[in-house]
């Protein structure tokens, strides 16, 4: 019978690849003659093996594949299409007697089935639908990475509209306490430096920059007449300034519970290795790292800062501090860190 090629085949302008794969000589050259003259650019193999060779070399659109094969089965080949060329579609030829196992063959993934013998109209309605099938896949993966973008998109606006919020409290601290403008950026960018020298991950020098930011944003509870001090503190100012670890803490903790190791930095930023720091009284490991780092980069900042009542420290002097007080106050090896990054140009006094 004249074989009629039925516009609904031709998707595209670009022709098709399509692979016969079946160890029937004869039953190959007829569908390929079919696919041929349907619009395909066609090939054959006789078994799987051969037909793995020749997707390696030549990824399809369309595989059309018997069920019992020597060799690399129809099954073992549909298993390995699936994982190799997920964007394949996949029908299978099978014997009558066979049906059931074609038809789990569904569930690992073939679009369609035929069973032998077959009308070439039916072989044409069979691969229009399993191609019909397979561009509604890639549509809704398509649609679906779409969204995933947009969503991502989306995520990050809104993470920086958060961070410049934070950043506005920041600089709204800084406003109340001008002699420590600056200060919240510098312990920032220490603090990362010193991560760096540790070899932390991306993920956790995200958070410590952010931490450092925001380290003293709980001073906003602090008496201003205590902020301006330009003497030494009282015990009972002392202990007042000294709220505002748990009063930032307590602020930041609705808004970063997603980013908690910037919320140690908050809270324990003013811990020692000792255990005789506030507000909780951690000692050694227990404090968090990168409050221990924040602890050297806050530390350092302000021993380099002038103040009304004194004149910052130089470099040489504050490293000097910093070692004298290791093991008591400080991490020795986040000040060991320290020092690398000093070396390595990472710090500088102001930077």
């Amino acid at each position: 019978m004249p074989i009629i090629v039925p516009d609904t085949l031709a998707v595209s302008t670009v022709p098709q690849r399509a692979l016969v794969v079946d160890d029937e000589p004869r039953l190959r050259q007829v569908l390929v003659r079919l696919m041929t003259r349907d619009g395909f650019e066609c090939a054959d193999a006789a078994n799987g093996d051969e037909a793995i060779r020749q997707l390696e070399r030549t990824p399809v659109t369309l595989v059309m594949s018997d069920l019992r094969m020597p060799g690399t089965d129809g099954v073992e080949l549909l298993r390995t299409i699936r994982e190799r060329w997920p964007n394949t579609a996949v029908v299978m030829i099978t014997a009558v007697s066979d049906v059931d196992v074609a038809v789990r063959c569904l569930a690992l993934g073939a679009m369609d089935y035929l069973t032998k013998p077959f009308h070439l109209e039916e072989v044409r309605a069979r691969v229009r639908q399993a191609l019909d099938k397979r561009r509604l896949l890639l549509e809704n993966r398509e649609h679906q990475l779409r969204l995933e973008a947009r969503v991502a998109e989306q995520a990050r606006s809104l993470e920086s509209l958060f961070l410049a919020s934070m950043q506005s409290l920041a600089d709204a601290l800084e406003v109340k306490d001008p002699y420590t403008r600056g200060h919240s950026i510098r312990v920032s960018l220490y603090s990362v430096s010193i991560a760096h020298a540790l070899g932390l991950g991306t993920d956790v020098i995200r958070q410590i920059e952010l931490g450092g930011h925001l380290h003293d944003i709980g001073k906003i509870g602090v008496r201003e007449s205590v902020l301006k001090k330009p003497g030494p503190l009282t015990e009972e100012e002392y202990r007042h300034i000294m709220t505002h670890p748990v009063v930032g803490w307590k602020l930041l903790n609705p808004l970063l519970s997603d980013m908690p190791l910037a919320l140690d930095i908050v809270r324990s930023h003013h811990e020692r290795v000792d255990g005789c720091g506030m507000p909780d009284g951690l000692a050694g490991d227990a404090i968090p790292l990168v409050a221990r780092i924040a602890a050297v980069a806050d530390s350092f900042d302000a021993m380099t800062s002038d103040r009304p009542y004194r004149v910052g420290l130089s470099m040489a002097a504050a490293r000097q501090e910093l070692w004298r007080c290791a093991g008591t106050q400080y991490d020795p090896d986040v000040v060991a860190a320290f020092d690398a990054a000093v070396e390595e140009g990472e710090i500088s006094i102001g930077a």
